[in-house]
């Protein structure tokens, strides 16, 4: 089960703002957040969920490289019912539409076949549709001949120039856990401004760090002469380690400090036991459809895959809406097309 359908993540929602409800039963479980727009009121989101197993498959997820066995397969009988429980909430909940996040093409069609209402695909997608995770059951050694000859440089650039690497879990970054956050704090505003992009409040994500557990989620910092230079924010959940978010301010960029962040982070999730090391999203084979500021994957594309330039990305079907409220559900299609259409005029 990914990390965004976890009772964890709930809590942190909650201690964001957001009503949270939680189904389960029969093999099906969901986890959803409730979103309210202005003009058109509310619908529920289902972060890379539902999550249910199709008879002789693999789930939660069962296209990549890193399949989890399925210990309760359901029938499509069981799908309907879960189905049914979600949508009789949302209309309880005067709820618009459904945002789901299937795990794969098989379950989005189970999914459609299961249910009377009709299933589109969503005007954006809410989660990266691929994402790159490595395996990091192979040794140090092995992990460095097979990053990019660049990536594996600037590591060593990082460490022969004097970059350090602590995180809120060691003795020292236990007492130091409030100046690591305004750090990364610090240095989120900065890298925002720097490049012209919009990143979620302070609030948000101290009430991340407040709310998840200290050892479900490290603050990782790089240091250069007793300076923060950068930060990460790293997840722990079942077999993985998560990438969240990060940042760097705009000096000492030549130490590669992010470079050393992720492979400490690498290197501390093998030492904890954890089979796979998720950077998060990534545009390789996603061409199909066009997103807003294409141009910004192109860095973080090349940064990420310089870890294992042969893994392949994990790749979902995207965001798909079950329309409960066609009245409520079109006059957003409507606002979501008028919205883009100003922005391109405007441009």
């Amino acid at each position: 089960m990914d990390f965004l359908q976890s009772e964890a993540w709930r809590k942190f929602q909650e201690a964001a703002g957001r009503k949270t409800s939680h189904l389960e039963g029969d093999g099906f479980s969901v986890s959803i957040i409730e979103h309210q727009l202005p003009i058109v009121g509310k619908y529920l989101y289902v972060p890379k969920g539902p999550v249910a197993s199709l008879e002789g498959e693999e789930f939660p997820i069962s296209n990549n490289q890193f399949p989890i066995k399925s210990q309760f397969p359901i029938s499509n009988d069981q799908i309907k019912c879960g189905m049914r429980k979600l949508i009789d909430l949302a209309k309880k909940e005067n709820a618009g539409w459904i945002r789901i996040e299937p795990a794969d093409k098989k379950t989005l069609e189970s999914i459609k076949e299961n249910i009377s209402e009709k299933v589109i695909k969503a005007p954006h997608d809410m989660q990266p549709r691929e994402l790159f995770v490595l395996d990091i059951a192979r040794s140090p050694e092995q992990l460095l001949t097979e990053m990019k000859t660049k990536t594996r440089y600037n590591i060593g650039i990082a460490m022969k120039k004097g970059v350090t690497i602590d995180h809120s879990q060691t003795e020292a970054g236990k007492k130091n856990k409030e100046l690591y956050l305004h750090a990364f704090l610090r240095l989120t505003k900065e890298m925002a401004e720097r490049h012209g992009i919009a990143a979620h409040s302070e609030e948000y994500y101290q009430k991340m760090v407040e709310s998840l557990p200290d050892e479900m989620l490290r603050i990782y910092v790089a240091k250069f002469e007793d300076k923060i230079i950068a930060a990460n924010l790293v997840l722990f959940y079942g077999d993985t380690a998560v990438y969240l978010h990060g940042a760097s301010g705009s000096l000492h960029r030549n130490l590669m400090a992010p470079f050393s962040l992720q492979w400490q982070a690498i290197l501390d999730a093998k030492e904890l036991g954890y089979a796979k090391y998720d950077f998060g999203g990534v545009r390789i084979q996603d061409t199909k459809y066009k997103i807003q500021n294409t141009n910004k994957w192109e860095g973080i594309t090349t940064f990420k895959t310089g870890f294992s330039p042969r893994t392949k990305p994990v790749v979902f079907p995207g965001s798909y809406d079950i329309i409960i409220n066609p009245r409520k559900y079109w006059a957003y299609r409507g606002l979501q097309a008028a919205k883009s259409f100003a922005v391109k005029f405007r441009k």
